[in-house]
């Protein structure tokens, strides 16, 4: 099984507002930028989307270490909090609805594909891969303008 390392991140100008996401694929010296957003969404989306549109660029199954600077999108899978969302009826331990439903089934389903592990990074502090989808992100939600 190949392994690729993917690098994420979402952005919004206003929350919610202006969106963008960036991600960065690393396939031994292969590097791929990939980047999209929408006009009116949530930070958590384009995190969310982020991810997804990544692992879904991969053309087979691949083990994956995908980087992220967001809390909510690997403390969510790490932790067991979407399978347990998905498994309670998309309602979270309040009882609450869980949002982005439609995302979560996706990445879930791409899980199922990939072996990817998790590593979280906290953004805006110099990691390069994290700066540069930083910067793809709020590029295309700037884009909106």
């Amino acid at each position: 099984m190949k392994h690729v390392d993917i690098y994420t991140d979402g952005a919004c100008r206003g929350n919610p507002g202006r969106g963008g996401w960036g991600a960065i694929l690393v396939y031994g010296s292969i590097e791929k930028e990939l980047s999209g957003g929408e006009r009116e969404t949530t930070n958590n989306r384009m995190e969310l989307t982020a991810v997804i549109s990544a692992l879904q660029a991969l053309r087979e199954p691949c083990e994956v270490t995908l980087t992220s600077d967001s809390k909510y999108v690997i403390d969510a899978i790490t932790k067991g909090w979407a399978v347990s969302w998905r498994a309670k009826g998309w309602r979270k331990a309040d009882k609450s609805p869980t949002l982005n439903v439609d995302l979560w089934e996706v990445l879930l389903g791409l899980l199922e594909k990939h072996k990817v592990s998790f590593v979280w990074v906290h953004g805006h502090t110099g990691h390069p891969y994290n700066e540069r989808c930083d910067a793809l992100a709020t590029a295309f939600a700037d884009s909106f303008l």
